[in-house]
């Protein structure tokens, strides 16, 4: 159990935690919540160790192991698969043993402990959960080196769940993956054996993964067993409740003061007087409900409704080589307040799709037919580093309105979320929350038919997603989203359009119907070691592939199982010659099971990874 004993923490003079208790079972799910910069990752960083509190203290079990995602992406020469399996410390350390061990009692040790820890189908529970996070089997042979920082935080990833800790603490593990890797991510952590802390502002996946929430709140940890819509409701109760109390006791508080103001000069009354004096001094203030409410988020309106369509494709190839463009044969149509939400794996075309609806890629044939005068909003995540860090929300709205004055200026600035001061911050000094909303702001400024959003939500808080899905509804322009937020889709899309294969086309169906395609491709159960079965079309895709690029995989099953092959009859030798000491079952009998046991799981090994070699070697 982990528990939390009457904890406070300090950072920099500002008092995150306030004397809170919390216990944690083990096998608990846990999703914690709270506004950005309240305090939740600094918590984390006390579990691990990293921090010490300022009063009371954090226990768990002794033996427990603690993992967390790497701050650092991991990067150099290994395969994928290899830098996923050296993160399970012990299996590594005890194959590295196995190879040079000659005593017989360590020999057994080592290959029961082996079993026990599944050792032998390692390989294949890092090769699913690499696949259920977007990676082919032919990209898990590949160096970690070749990837980009996403993909490589995606490897990160899997190795914190392939290693399987006692306490998996996950901060914000969805701002890596796309739509379709959040969805895996969402089942593999509901069916997680272990404890497991996620901190989030994803509705579904707090609905879908855990079963308690903690909601630091105010200084205070909250802990609630249930699900985060059944804690919304109880905590929207309890507010009511509260704000209901706090009336009544301030009616209570008025009534004795106005006896103490009107009696205490009397003779007569001063004792009844004094009393209430005392009753007033007694008297807890309850607590009032601190106002949560963040700003609005409002998208100008344009300044012309236009005709539809606002935007048609036909016949359309495009990408960044003529000899092989990215998307092809694409014809849609864009409506005035359409909703549009883009689904498909990162590296299918989404990106690629958004630059030709935003005109910034020019198609390769086809034609592209625009309305008059259409003017397209563009957000994208990786704009964010675009801001000028010594500039205030103040300055990024003054370059835009030169010449209006200064109430103008500053009340531009309350419309998109910065009143007051907030407008003279330093962007450097933004949270990430506070820069999104910023860009949002700058993006939308001149009142834009189209707004293109490319993972908006990375940054936000649960309600300023919220905030984000009210702007998207009272749009009258049409929306094109890119999200892994279900929430989101789910609260503004009415069309879903699905970019895989070379291709794009809307799908027949609601995201509850593509939740169970993509976790049935990718195996999110079954532990199914390809990505074969991605999409309904992978076969054909397949079929059109060059033969020598189908080879590429299968040679990796091979030496891979030839490897496997090896080390595993150099460990049936050393068993052997265990057992054939003369005196070894009259004078250690147990010692003699074990390796007998360990010979035949030693053994069955072997067959699999016969039978793969074979399988590979057929194909």
């Amino acid at each position: 159990m982990l528990t939390l004993s009457d904890i406070s923490v300090r950072i920099a003079g500002r008092l995150l935690i306030d004397q809170s208790t919390v216990q944690i079972a083990p096998g608990a799910r846990v999703g914690f919540i709270g506004r950005n910069g309240a305090g939740k990752s600094t918590l984390f960083n006390a579990i691990r160790g990293e921090l010490a509190t300022e009063t009371g203290r954090i226990t768990m079990p002794p033996r427990w192991r603690v993992g967390s995602l790497a701050q650092e992406a991991p990067n150099g020469p290994e395969t994928l698969l290899e830098v996923v399996l050296k993160a399970d410390l012990e299996r590594d350390a005890l194959l590295r043993e196995a190879e040079t061990a000659h005593d017989p009692h360590r020999i057994a040790d080592i290959q029961t402990r082996l079993v026990d820890i599944d050792a032998h189908s390692a390989p294949a529970r890092a090769a699913a959960i690499l696949s259920g996070l977007g990676f082919s089997a032919a990209d898990q042979a590949h160096s970690c080196s070749e990837f980009s920082g996403g993909w490589r935080m995606r490897v990160a990833l899997a190795a914190t769940l392939f290693a399987a800790p006692d306490l998996l603490l996950l901060d914000e593990p969805t701002n890596y993956l796309d739509l379709e890797g959040t969805l895996w991510l969402e089942d593999h952590l509901a069916n997680y054996p272990r404890t497991v802390i996620v901190i989030s502002h994803d509705r579904d996946l707090l609905d879908t993964s855990v079963n308690e929430i903690l909601h630091l709140d105010r200084g205070r940890l909250v802990h609630f067993r249930g699900a985060y819509s059944a804690y919304a409701e109880f905590r929207a109760n309890k507010e009511a409740l509260d704000a209901k109390n706090a009336k009544r006791e301030e009616a209570r508080r008025k009534h004795l003061q106005e006896f103490v103001d009107r009696f205490k000069a009397k003779a007569s009354k001063a004792r009844q007087a004094q009393s209430r004096v005392k009753m007033l001094e007694k008297m807890k203030p309850v607590a009032r409900l601190v106002s949560d409410d963040v700003p609005d988020i409002v998208f100008p309106a344009p300044e012309k409704i236009l005709s539809p369509p606002i935007l048609a494709a036909d016949n359309v190839s495009i990408g960044y080589d003529p000899k092989h463009p990215v998307l092809r044969h694409v014809t849609l149509r864009i409506d005035t307040e359409d909703r549009i939400a883009l689904l498909g794996a990162n590296g299918n075309g989404k990106s690629t799709l958004v630059k030709l609806l935003a005109d910034r890629l020019t198609p390769f044939s086809g034609s592209v037919t625009r309305a008059d005068k259409l003017s397209v909003a563009y957000f994208a995540q990786h704009q964010l580093d675009e801001l000028n860090e010594d500039g205030s929300p103040y300055d990024h709205i003054r370059r835009l309105m030169p010449d209006a004055p200064e109430s103008k200026i500053r009340a531009r600035a309350g419309a998109i979320g910065f009143s007051g001061k907030a407008a003279d911050t330093l962007v450097r000094s933004l949270s990430g929350g506070e820069k999104a909303r910023l860009l949002l702001g700058l993006a939308t400024f001149y009142g834009p038919n189209m707004i293109i959003l490319d993972e908006p939500t990375n940054h936000l808080d649960i309600d300023s997603r919220a905030a984000l899905a009210e702007a998207i509804n009272d749009f009258p322009g049409a929306v094109i989203m890119v999200s892994h937020d279900r929430y989101l889709i789910d609260a503004c899309a009415d069309q879903l359009w699905v970019v895989a294969d070379h291709k794009v086309k809307p799908y027949d169906g609601d995201l509850d119907d593509y939740r169970r395609a993509v976790l049935s491709s990718r195996g999110a159960r079954s532990g199914a070691r390809d990505a074969k079965e991605r999409s309904a079309d992978s076969a054909a895709a397949k079929a059109a592939r060059p033969k020598a690029e189908k080879r590429v995989p299968l040679k990796q099953k091979i030496a891979e199982a030839e490897a496997e092959i090896e080390r595993i009859t150099a460990i049936i030798a050393k068993i052997d010659a265990a057992l054939a000491l003369p005196d070894l079952f009259t004078r250690d009998p147990k010692q003699a099971a074990q390796l007998s046991t360990a010979r035949a799981n030693a053994q069955a090994a072997l067959h699999k990874a016969e039978e793969q070699w074979l399988e590979a070697s057929s194909a």
